[in-house]
């Protein structure tokens, strides 16, 4: 399919701007230009005393200026203490089962939003807006799926159900419904704040304001088990848009892949990117794709960082459809603050060459937006497979907490990317691998189709969403549909000619929860929700396995669990066979096409990544196809996982050959932009090059560290002027301070 893309400039956005801001970044640090990054808007971090002598200092450097804070954690000890309203509110504090708080720091809880506690940030945004902010982020809305032990949410619970609160961890029915108001709730106050604060900044000063979300990806929520509003707010009128949280953090989480379970920073970037873009296509709202150059834990080294950068970089350009970027969360911290050595012997300073690089790239993505010629990677004039979609929805969140039974302790715990290795049990790992979303999505990704996740929520309200789309991949075994209307809306794609794959073995407990499907009347009853798009699509309740013509269209029903596809190979051929006879069925067999590279290129800009884990690239998809379907039809199983796989070396398989591109390029991801006439990859090496054919006829300045002043741009102070960082050499030691804990999750150190 073609995402839509942003265009130029000249373009006005939602609110009516006519500059644009295309890069931008955040810091709660007072201005300094060691990490003056000259991007168009800096977000100020967090409300304190000292706010409006911050925002003064970045708007002498000619910034745009926003606000970030937290709307689920923060410095809001006044309200828990009761300097507020008079009322201590630590019965606010998100409470698991143990009656333990789940803090973000010392007196810095995960809180519910509440209503009092909405109204109490409202408080606080109106200080940002009187101190002049042009947009205001609130940032990270979370809640714990293993938390709704606390009185706020017993009161909350009693209000939205009409019932007495029952313990999320009693039954499936119970962790649903919990999980289902913690979205509404969090819905509700974002609402409230955001709609206040700009009637607020209208009355009082007569200027607009804008209100943006940065969130992690559904993908990213639901593995690491956090229940957030994600697409209900596309809905919202008063927010403007987001911020997609994707960083090494997030995207090193270890998924399982043909039984081996390890990290795939650039597989499962590519994936949270992907359903961040589809999150707001088509609907109005702006994105921006955030990178971090390190990470919020500080146990690793610079190459780390470096290599685990790249591939986030990569995976983001490979979706065309976003063109904003915040290119740094925290320069403070990377461009002063020490990390360990190679040989965990010491501490060292950003290397002078990473430094280089960080800038260059910087500047490649602040001119993305320049160049809506795109073709690969599923952006047009594609050589691989494109129109895949894999279906995911909110609901995916809502199953994510324990079920335990009457008597069963549980091991209950929460994730967020910094727990050391072995920190988990065997079924704490498994439960965090969510196998059942990445049995479908990494086999068509690591053959080279660029499949797209689908936010299943949006085909209700956005008419044409589908539109792109060739064949999807759908399974209840891991979400539910929130509305009937969602089998219509598949229907009317299918029997214009889509294929719908779905698949699915009706285990799931969570099919037995109160929602639409099981709360009608007599016949209307079903037992498992794609009961009810089977009959929807004219196949009755419980079709037989295999294919099933539906208009134009076409339906395959695997009867197999996806968490059984990650098991084994054999898996995931099933998958990759469903979809190759799912386009045979469009009559367009010929266009299944594998390859062991995902490649882009976006005006002059070529970017590029060599997958890894398969045996030689370039295939026609045609080995292991019978015996796949063979298994299709047989309904077969799949094997276990392999232990003895999973503690292999993560480095491929032998058989895999490197990736060529042939040209003249100039390779943007090394700091001395050499220039190249052959690029080869290596299996699970990426690139970031410029095309030097691009419109060679014309001279022009190609790359540069500094951002290039445009003439609409005033002129900036001499203490603000674009400065590059000096190389430097590694060495052990250095005078910065490193934070004395773990940085967890987009938090500021103590020291700051």
């Amino acid at each position: 399919m073609k995402p839509q893309r942003e265009r130029g400039r000249a373009n006005l956005n939602r609110n009516g701007q006519e500059r644009q801001e295309w890069t931008g970044f955040q810091e709660s640090r007072p201005y300094g230009p060691k990490y003056d990054l000259r991007t168009d808007f800096v977000m100020v971090y967090g409300i304190s005393e000292d706010l409006p002598r911050r925002i003064e200092g970045w708007k002498k450097a000619s910034y745009s200026i926003h606000l970030m804070t937290g709307v689920s954690w923060g410095e809001y000890q006044d309200y828990l203490y009761g300097r507020f309203d008079g009322r201590e509110h630590w019965d606010e504090a998100q409470t698991e089962s143990s009656g333990g708080r789940l803090l973000h720091g010392k007196d810095v809880p995960y809180m519910v939003p509440t209503i009092s506690f909405a109204d109490y940030l409202a408080a606080q945004i109106k200080k940002a807006i009187d101190c002049g902010v042009e947009a205001i982020h609130l940032e990270e809305p979370e809640f714990w799926a293993q938390a709704g032990y606390e009185e706020a949410f017993k009161r909350e619970w009693l209000n939205y159900y009409g019932e007495e609160w029952q313990e999320p961890h009693s039954s499936p029915d119970a962790q649903y419904r919990a999980s289902k108001l913690k979205a509404a709730m969090y819905y509700r106050a974002l609402d409230r704040i955001c709609s206040e604060m700009k009637e607020y900044s209208l009355v009082a000063y007569g200027r607009r304001v804008r209100f943006y979300v940065p969130t992690h990806s559904l993908i990213n929520y639901t593995q690491w088990r956090i229940v957030s509003p994600e697409a209900l707010l596309v809905s919202m009128p008063a927010c403007d848009g987001f911020i997609a949280q994707i960083w090494t953090g997030t995207a090193r989480t270890a998924n399982v892949y043909k039984g081996v379970r390890r990290e795939r920073t650039f597989e499962t970037a590519y994936l949270e990117y992907g359903i961040m873009q589809e999150l707001t296509r088509g609907t109005g709202r702006e994105m921006w794709f955030l990178h971090d150059p390190i990470e919020d834990n500080p146990r690793y080294s610079w190459s780390d960082y470096r290599r685990n950068y790249r591939a986030t970089v990569a995976a983001s350009l490979l979706h065309p459809g976003v063109s904003r970027y915040e290119v740094c969360p925290w320069p403070w911290r990377v461009f002063e603050l020490p990390y360990p050595t190679e040989d965990g012997k010491g501490k060292e300073t950003i290397p002078g060459g990473y430094a280089t690089v960080l800038l260059t790239v910087m500047n490649v993505l602040r001119d993305m937006h320049n160049h809506d010629e795109v073709s690969g990677a599923d952006g047009g004039e594609a050589a691989e497979t494109g129109g895949i979609g894999l279906c995911l929805a909110n609901s995916a969140m809502y199953q994510r907490g324990d079920v335990l039974a009457e008597g069963d302790e549980g091991e209950g715990f929460n994730y967020d990317g910094t727990a050391a290795a072995g920190a988990l049990t065997e079924r704490q790992q498994e439960l965090l691998d969510w196998s059942a979303f990445y049995g479908l999505a990494l086999p068509p990704l690591k053959k080279g189709i660029p499949l797209r996740p689908v936010q299943l929520d949006n085909i209700l309200s956005f008419p044409g969403y589908l539109e792109g789309y060739r064949v999807l991949l759908l399974s209840y075994e891991f979400m539910k549909p929130e509305h009937p209307g969602i089998h219509q809306a598949l229907g009317q794609w299918v029997r214009e000619g889509g294929v719908l794959v779905y698949a699915g073995d009706g285990s799931d407990p969570f099919h037995r929860v109160s929602e639409w499907w099981n709360r009608g009347a007599g016949s209307r009853i079903y037992e498992r929700p794609e009961e009810h798009l089977f009959e929807s699509m004219g196949l009755g309740r419980n079709p037989e396995e295999g294919e099933h013509a539906v208009g134009d269209g076409a339906v395959l029903y695997l009867r197999s669990h996806p968490a059984g596809l990650s098991r084994s190979p054999e898996g995931a051929e099933k998958v990759l066979a469903s979809i190759r006879r799912a386009l045979e069925l469009r009559g367009e067999a010929e266009e299944y096409r594998e390859s062991g590279m995902l490649r882009i290129q976006r005006g002059p800009y070529v970017i590029a990544h060599a997958l890894d884990e398969e045996e030689a690239a370039g295939s026609d998809g045609a080995a292991g196809a019978n015996a796949a379907e063979a298994e299709i039809a047989a309904g077969a199983s799949t094997a276990g996982f392999n232990e003895e796989a999973a503690a292999a070396p993560a480095t491929g398989r032998e058989a895999a050959t490197a990736a060529v591109l042939q040209g003249s390029f100039i390779d943007l991801f090394e700091a001395d932009l050499p220039v190249l006439q052959r690029v080869e990859l290596a299996p699970g090496e990426n690139c970031l090059l410029y095309d030097l054919s691009y419109a060679a006829q014309a001279p022009k300045l190609l790359r540069a560290l500094r951002r290039r002043e445009e003439a609409v741009m005033p002129e900036r102070p001499a203490a603000a002027r674009p400065r590059c960082l000096p190389a430097r050499r590694a060495s052990g030691t250095s005078a910065g301070k490193a934070p004395s804990s773990p940085m967890c999750r987009r938090r500021r150190p103590a020291s700051w």
